[in-house]
């Protein structure tokens, strides 16, 4: 019985890690939005460019949020070198997250005429492989 109620602590701690990781990803997508119509409205870039131009400011949001709220009982590590290696994960999540994105506002006339959607698809996409990378090699918790 013991170990049922220990794995059930574990899992409920992590569904609560979730979560946070899910209201923080929340906010970095309000970021990601906003520099996609930066990068739409005010630079004139491309669907693609601009998503590819708003990404690194997602990360970086996120990558603070994460830090001091989603896992703020992680061990202490240098600053440069857990942001480099969330950068990293992110950037390996990106995969998932441009590339669903790519494809629907390239494929998809009503995701080209609303790239929010697009932003939507790649965010569910890269939210999972973020999380469990992010907590097992980032923050390791």
């Amino acid at each position: 019985m013991q170990v049922i109620n220990d794995l059930w602590a574990r899992g409920r701690g992590t569904f609560w890690q979730f979560f946070r990781f899910g209201i923080v990803g929340f906010v970095g997508f309000i970021v990601d939005w906003a520099m996609l119509h930066v990068g739409i409205d005010l630079l004139g870039l491309g669907r693609v460019a601009a998503g590819l131009f708003s990404f690194p400011f997602a990360v970086t949001a996120t990558w603070i949020g994460n830090r001091t709220y989603t896992f703020k009982d992680a061990k202490p590590m240098p600053v440069c070198k857990q942001f480099s290696k969330f950068a990293l994960v992110c950037a390996v999540g990106l995969s998932f997250n441009r590339g669903t994105y790519s494809f629907l506002v390239t494929f998809v006339p009503l995701v080209h005429d609303f790239p929010v959607l697009g932003l939507l698809a790649g965010t569910a996409a890269g939210m999972f492989f973020n999380f469990f990378a992010s907590k097992k090699h980032v923050f390791e918790v």
